[in-house]
């Protein structure tokens, strides 16, 4: 089986990190298209052994990237088309059905329940995403809460089915050395309590919750943000004017799995860790909350559906706090005060695995080949509430 899987772009973010993940436990022949950005995650999958190819897009209205993927896809010869990300989506399945190929999945990482990847979702963007999805066979959502939202859409059920986001284990095993390293790397002292932020520095994230919430912690409290994005400059002047500048240590973009940048990857940083504090209010999946708890961090958080379905016992050090500086500065002074704890993976980061996630995405591969889409008919009616 030969798989194309077409992306938006491959900067580090957790859709770009999960694709090259899961690439590394796919039993079949697979390449990646990246439409703009070929970034870090780019140099890892070509570290991996994966042919990745720019496209070159300038732009979501670059329609001259059509015909170019189009033809890549003929080329090739692949048996499935896998698209991630929207622009990826809608222009990676069209390309498939220009090519002649059927069995066309789509994976939804971000749908939210009023953006997708920063995107507001306008009833222009819902219907250009229904158009889309016609032209495909399955559309993958990687958590039940997706699952309905792109239900209450309008696509019909029988068209979408749940993989989990994956986690490697071992990978993000507490490592008492790695956080010994990575604290000294960042000038962090060692009896420091480390309060830490992963995702995009987006309004989304408001990791501006837990500036504010840092200013009524303790002297010995550390912010850790790990990540970029557009709003690292307003998150620093918020931490300038709440008096924690000195306080707050900014990261940057760090890897998953090692692709030869300098300086500790996110597994060493959770490890370098004492408490993870997720305020997004919506989410997805919680992919940094998952990581979180395989490594043994208590977690603090505002929303993450892929603890929703779980039993309450499978996540004990996982307790959700309303989106507010004060509710956070609470929960944060709680965890300090409790002090550490044994730093073992949660039943829920096993349930979450990259190898069942894997295996998972095989069948729907195998599904797609067997029963691939037909051609569109009339539109089903989307639900825009």
């Amino acid at each position: 089986m030969r798989v194309l899987h077409i992306i938006t772009g491959l900067k580090v973010g957790g859709a770009e990190q999960q694709l090259r993940l899961l690439l590394r436990h796919l039993p079949v022949e697979c390449d990646v298209v990246t439409l703009t950005d070929p970034g870090p995650v780019a140099d890892g999958l070509a570290a991996d052994g994966v042919r990745v190819t720019h496209l070159g897009m300038t732009g979501n209205r670059d329609l001259s990237a059509l015909p170019r993927l189009t033809g890549l896809i003929r080329r090739g010869r692949y048996d499935v088309v896998h698209t991630h990300l929207y622009r990826a989506c809608l222009y990676g399945r069209i390309a498939a059905r220009l090519a002649g190929v059927r069995a066309v999945v789509a994976t939804e990482h971000s749908l939210g329940e009023t953006q997708t990847e920063g995107r507001p979702l306008t009833a222009g963007v819902r219907a250009l995403y229904l158009l889309g999805e016609r032209l495909g066979r399955t559309t993958v959502a990687v958590s039940p809460a997706v699952a309905a939202r792109l239900a209450r859409w309008g696509v019909p059920e029988p068209r979408i089915t749940v993989v989990p986001n994956g986690i490697d284990l071992a990978r993000f095993a507490f490592d008492p050395a790695a956080r010994r390293r990575a604290r000294a790397e960042l000038g962090v002292e060692e009896g420091a309590f480390v309060i830490g932020g992963i995702g995009r520095l987006v309004p989304g994230k408001r990791f501006d919750v837990l500036v504010h919430a840092l200013a009524g912690l303790p002297a010995d409290c550390r912010l850790l943000l790990v990540g970029g994005g557009p709003q690292e400059g307003a998150l620093r002047r918020a931490a300038h004017r709440a008096g924690v500048a000195d306080r707050v240590v900014f990261a940057g973009e760090r890897p998953y799995l090692p692709d030869g940048s300098p300086g500790p990857g996110l597994p060493a940083l959770a490890s370098a860790m004492d408490v993870l504090a997720a305020p997004s209010p919506e989410e997805a999946f919680g992919l940094a909350v998952v990581e979180a708890l395989a490594a043994g961090l208590p977690v603090r958080y505002t929303s993450c559906p892929a603890l929703e379905d779980l039993p309450p016992e499978a996540a004990p050090e996982a307790v959700r706090v309303p989106c507010d500086p004060g509710a956070y500065a609470r929960a944060l002074a709680g965890v300090r005060a409790a002090g550490p704890g044994p730093r073992v993976p949660a039943g829920a980061a096993r349930h979450y695995c990259v190898t069942r996630s894997a295996a998972r995405l095989l069948n729907v591969y195998a599904a797609a080949l067997a029963h691939p889409a037909p051609t569109p008919g009339p539109p089903q009616k989307a639900v825009l509430s």
